[in-house]
């Protein structure tokens, strides 16, 4: 492929949080994976990551757009002076939203339709901002990536795309293996030490917000520890790691809890000790009511954590045969809890499957398919 084709691309980053949850890990991944120069605008506290991640992109920082409306207007009527200024003929839009007024081609990233499928999860007002606004950037877009085949399906069936199906790409996310991979036993001595974890654990990561399903997970942790054999070993408790969300209040639900002295609450870990979190655990559960794709089942996989999670949405195209799979109400993750605290064995099988299905999702594989995208893009522009 021609180094000619990428840097007429411009790289919407301007919407990702700093926190780099979700689409923020997206992006700087995606970035660093990138073999060609591309051109990225993003907000001015981003400039310094994203120089570090992409040394041979144009990274052009822009500022007073943190809040969301200036941002929003930034996007509709700066981006595409921008782009034309820089001699792009394609915007990468890779949050839902995009310019409606423009003549530049323009590719939109689609992460998930939980906000059709379960809108209970979201907040009203969220809610209704990305279900309107996938429905116009699937009209308007000329290319539409989205993360997983479960995500185009439920676009396509929930956003009236009929028609558009020759829009749609599928690019898998991937896993940065220098950061997930087998922790070491003095690196899960390191980290059990920091956060204060002196029994075997059972570990959660992700956001706390109510499509993570975290009340069932505490539920269900209670009536394993009701009926732990001594012969599985020392009890585990549950650790609840990631940053708090919206609306799901655990508090409540942990104090109802016969067991809340072993239920810890985490909170938000660093990125470079998620693998010891992950991996030195007795196993992992995502019990998610939806993902759009799940990625911390992927990274778990990838830390050789033996996975609990559901069917719901994305995951199985994830998680393939090397996960154990439980409806996400308590009475079945109970029994899936039970199973895998009861058996070693089953757990080492877990593990490595789990690492030799994680190694089939790149972040190079990932970025070669962005590019390849942007190629066809930009000669449709021509």
């Amino acid at each position: 492929m021609s180094s000619a084709v990428a840097p007429r691309t411009i790289l919407d980053a301007t919407a990702i949080p700093q926190d780099r949850r979700g689409v923020g890990r997206y992006l700087d991944e995606l970035v660093r994976a990138f073999d060609e120069p591309i051109v990225i605008a993003c907000q001015a506290h981003d400039e310094e990551q994203f120089r570090m991640l992409a040394p041979t992109a144009v990274v052009l920082p822009q500022r007073g757009i943190a809040r969301a409306w200036k941002r929003l207007l930034w996007e509709q009527f700066s981006l595409p002076r921008l782009a034309r200024r820089v001699g792009a003929t394609v915007i990468h839009s890779p949050h839902y939203t995009l310019p409606l007024f423009t003549k530049l081609t323009r590719v939109v990233t689609f992460h998930d339709a939980t906000f059709f499928s379960d809108p209970h999860v979201h907040t009203p007002l969220k809610r209704a901002f990305f279900q309107t606004w996938i429905k116009v950037s699937a009209r308007l877009a000329d290319v539409i990536i989205t993360v997983s085949q479960a995500t185009a399906n439920e676009i396509a069936k929930y956003a009236d795309t009929k028609g558009l199906a020759k829009k749609f790409r599928v690019i898998h996310l991937g896993v940065n293996s220098e950061i997930f991979h087998t922790p070491s036993a003095d690196e899960v001595r390191e980290f059990s030490a920091a956060v204060g974890l002196d029994a075997p654990w059972i570990g959660f990561l992700g956001t706390v917000e109510p499509r993570k399903n975290l009340p069932e997970l505490v539920r269900a942790y209670s009536e394993l520890m009701n009926s732990w054999d001594a012969g599985w070993g020392k009890r585990p408790v549950l650790a609840l790691a990631g940053g708090e969300g919206w609306g799901a209040d655990l508090t409540p639900v942990i104090a109802a809890s016969a067991y809340s002295d072993s239920i810890r609450r985490l909170g938000y870990i660093e990125l470079s000790q998620m693998a010891a979190f992950l991996g030195g655990a007795q196993f992992a559960v995502y019990p998610s009511l939806g993902e759009g794709f799940g990625l911390p089942v992927l990274e778990a996989m990838a830390s050789g954590a033996p996975m609990i999670t559901t069917r719901r949405l994305a995951l199985p195209e994830v998680g393939g045969d090397a996960v154990l799979y439980s409806e996400p109400d308590a009475a079945s993750l109970t029994a899936a809890l039970r199973e895998l605290a009861s058996q070693p064995e089953e757990r080492a099988r877990l593990t490595q499957l789990g690492l030799s299905r994680a190694a089939l999702f790149t972040w190079a594989a990932c970025a070669r398919s962005h590019l390849a995208v942007y190629s066809e893009a930009a000669a449709r522009a021509k």
